[in-house]
């Protein structure tokens, strides 16, 4: 809290140092509800030039989001596996844009090894879910069944 004394105020920490106006922006540690101050992401600038429409501008979260509607949309037309690898590949193609291009707007949600690291290995798992569907997988882990029997026997 701050301490006032010969008309200015003192602070104790940084949490509770006061705006422009003196007045102290928060008097406890806790996290205010909305953040203000929190630097975006390394690469979070607009994909396109700032007269652009938005859309062109969030090119790349538009691509990977309505690729991933198609495969949910595929899904729910009983076309899962096909749904299902449209929606790997777009994680996929979200970590790849993460990596080659300098600004990709709204798809940088964290740092940029972070968002690839996390959009790759999610993609990668979904793809390789998606080719051991049952029945008849395209995919066959030969100690998968071993394991699973192993695991469930008496």
């Amino acid at each position: 809290m701050p301490v006032e004394d010969s008309g200015e105020p003192q602070v104790r920490d940084a949490i509770s140092a006061p705006d422009a106006q003196g007045r102290t922006r928060r008097m406890t540690r806790r996290f205010p509800l909305f953040t203000k101050d929190t630097a975006r992401p390394e690469g979070g600038g607009r994909a396109a030039a700032g007269d652009a429409p938005a859309p062109a501008r969030q090119w790349p979260i538009l691509v990977v989001l309505s690729s991933a509607g198609l495969g949910l949309l595929l899904i729910a037309l009983d076309v899962t596996r096909v749904g299902l690898l449209l929606i790997g590949a777009a994680l996929l193609a979200g970590s790849a844009l993460r990596w080659t291009l300098p600004g990709v707007g709204m798809l940088a949600v964290r740092s940029r090894f972070t968002d690839i690291v996390t959009y790759g290995v999610l993609g990668l798992v979904i793809v390789l879910l998606a080719l051991m569907v049952q029945p008849e997988p395209w995919l066959r882990v030969p100690f998968l069944k071993d394991t699973l029997h192993f695991t469930v026997s008496n």
